[in-house]
């Protein structure tokens, strides 16, 4: 029965956009929260309808179709509206709802008083629609409806203080940065198309064993251009750097796209179609490997930010980049739990930020802060549980998603791709406890102003952070590995893939060894962050002053904006100058202008013809006729 209502699960929250969009305006706060937390909290309810319908369904009815109207039917090409409900899109439906559900009761109390109340919670709800038609398309051009949505949401979303000339830049960036992704994608549809005669998983994915040849060239420019969209969505190098600028737009917003939304589309797209991935061993090694070097290279510029949002973008590519990592080593299963993870206490770590912002009046700066852990106790302890989650420690849980990576990377890739992997939770655990130190121990920096306002956050906004602590402790026990019947998830998704998850040919003793170094190396980097940040804070100062040529380079983020603003950006603005002024100006204008001119002047000549002297006009008629009878006669 859920099944088939299926199609409510994204028709609610846009309904929701369009009631608060058109009628929001004469509604006080109250009700706008109302129907738009009430929107995705329904939807959640219904996800978790298919989801025990599902679960409680013989395994080979698991995977359903539903379909809506033809879409498109042009010569060969048939495009339904059509969702397809297996095990894969409800687990991501539910993470979308239910923490899109927790951020939105969360952005009531954040967004109060706002001016523009009413159009952010339509924009939100806008959001998690066009998400949910991505993960539930069945078709990879009904995809790209929902991924082309997450891309106009982001803009509005990012760019929503647009009277702010950095928030509006930063939309931009975000938009035109994903073009460039969205490019590719489209390109691999055609591909896609012209290969199989259909874009429906359930019949292209079949037919990929059958028409393409392992390793092949189609297979590989099919993968390859998909990987570059999931690059821009996913925010991955090279085309990272529109993420940490989307800081700029409401906290709630930044916990949506990080966490619920957007930039897991990348991550889900490239394991929805594993069964193609699978046949480009060069693309599966391609995603492998720029996944493990954007979790690196995100995890270093993450060391030294001080902004405390920029801190958690940079964690985000990071963790990102060990999602692909996982996929681009076969495991499948492992990148969706550590999604599903990452959902939780990437949502609280974001919400957190945006609870200590909402209690400093918009303070971004961790060197502003500090001593904070006393006055703003619910913050703080969940800030820990996220911090501790992402870190990879036991029992939280990040800890079992990321040991499930770092076991496929050395399994699948190597040692190469398991130590870049090892190196970034290293890196990630210093720099998560460099901002919860930074931000709630130490001596108290806050303005006397800040002082002065500082409060915990109201019972609206602590309780999504209770609840997202909650399921950051215990979300990873859907895949204890070890333990016959203990990786229910990745049971669950394995279907989907079409492959059983990875076989690890290693000993139970070796894994453990795995997950017992993984683990020393998280709490190294902890320790570290205690003494550089507790013990001796005058260490980091003293240690940029001893190499200030890398402290530099990884301050300024390696300097890629700059790069790419001086050989990119400018170029193009001086090309397309040069453009305007030769195509646009000279030529179009030119011609427009020129035959106006042109009009002006002959009607200048002529009515000089007009003089208003009777004398004239008679002496005019009699030179025609005389000319006239001349031209008669002589011809």
């Amino acid at each position: 029965m859920f099944t088939q209502l299926s199609y409510l699960i994204p028709l609610i929250p846009l309904l929701g956009a369009a009631a608060n969009g058109l009628l929001g305006w004469r509604w006080d706060e109250r009700r706008i929260g109302l129907v738009a937390a009430g929107a995705v909290g329904l939807s959640f309810l219904l996800s978790a309808g298919v989801f025990l319908e599902l679960a409680f369904s013989p395994a080979a009815l698991r995977s359903r179709e539903l379909y809506l109207f033809e879409w498109i039917a042009a010569g060969g090409l048939r495009v339904p509206a059509a969702f397809l409900i297996d095990q894969l899109s409800v687990v991501m439906m539910l993470v979308v709802t239910g923490v899109g559900f927790l951020i939105h009761v969360y952005a009531i109390g954040y967004m109060h008083r706002d001016r523009g109340f009413f159009r952010f919670f339509a924009y939100l709800n806008l959001f998690v629609f066009a998400m949910l038609l991505l993960v539930m398309a069945n078709n990879l051009l009904f995809m790209f409806v929902g991924w082309e949505g997450v891309g106009l949401c982001s803009y509005l979303l990012i760019g929503y203080f647009y009277e702010r000339r950095s928030a509006a830049d930063a939309g931009k960036k975000a938009f035109v940065v994903n073009r460039i992704g969205d490019f590719g994608f489209l390109l691999a549809i055609f591909l896609a198309f012209q290969t199989f005669g259909t874009l429906e998983y359930t019949r292209l994915l079949p037919e990929a064993a059958r028409l393409l040849t392992p390793g092949g060239a189609t297979a590989t420019a099919i993968t390859l251009l998909l990987f570059l969209g999931a690059c821009g969505k996913s925010a991955q190098l090279p085309l990272y750097v529109w993420l940490p600028d989307a800081m700029e737009g409401p906290t709630p917003v930044s916990a949506l796209i990080h966490a619920a939304t957007m930039v897991t589309a990348g991550v889900y797209m490239v394991c929805r179609l594993s069964a193609l991935y699978l046949l480009a061993p060069l693309s599966m090694n391609v995603v492998a490997l720029v996944g493990g070097l954007t979790a690196l290279y995100a995890a270093s510029i993450g060391l030294m930010q001080n902004d405390i949002k920029r801190v958690l973008a940079y964690s985000t590519i990071s963790q990102l980049g060990y999602m692909f990592l996982a996929a681009g080593t076969g495991a499948f299963g492992a990148a969706i739990f550590h999604l599903m993870t990452h959902a939780f206490f990437k949502a609280l770590l974001f919400l957190g930020a945006g609870s200590v912002m909402h209690a400093l009046s918009g303070e971004l700066d961790l060197r502003r802060m500090g001593g904070l852990r006393e006055r703003l106790p619910i913050t703080y302890r969940t800030f820990l549980i996220a911090t501790l989650a992402i870190c990879g420690i036991f029992p939280f849980a990040g800890f079992f998603s990321k040991d499930a990576i770092l076991l496929s990377a050395w399994t699948g890739g190597g040692p190469l791709f398991w130590a870049m992997g090892a190196l970034s939770a290293f890196m990630t655990a210093f720099y998560m406890f460099r901002a919860l130190f930074l931000a709630f121990w130490g001596q108290s920096r806050l303005t006397p102003q800040a002082a002065a306002n500082l409060h915990e956050s109201p019972p609206v906004m602590t309780w999504p952070l209770q609840l997202l602590a909650a399921l950051s402790v215990v979300g990873g026990l859907v895949g204890v590995p070890l333990i016959a019947g203990g990786n229910v998830l990745g049971e669950w998704l394995a279907p989907a893939f079409g492959v059983a998850p990875p076989a690890h040919h290693v000993s139970a003793l070796f894994e453990l060894s795995l997950m017992g170094v993984a683990l020393c190396i998280s709490a190294l980097g902890i320790l570290l962050a205690w003494r550089f940040y507790v013990l001796e804070p005058e260490l980091p100062e003293w240690l940029a002053g001893v190499y200030p040529f890398a402290a530099d380079l990884i301050a300024h983020k390696y300097y890629v904006d700059e790069a790419v603003s001086a050989l990119i950006v400018e170029p193009l603005k001086r090309g397309s100058g040069l453009l305007w002024r030769l195509g646009d100006d000279l030529f179009i204008d030119g011609a427009v202008n020129g035959a106006g001119r042109l009009t002006v002047g002959l009607a200048k000549g002529l009515r000089r013809l007009q003089t208003g002297y009777v004398q004239s006009y008679a002496l005019g008629v009699l030179a025609g006729a005389v000319g006239l009878l001349y031209w008669l006669v002589v011809r």
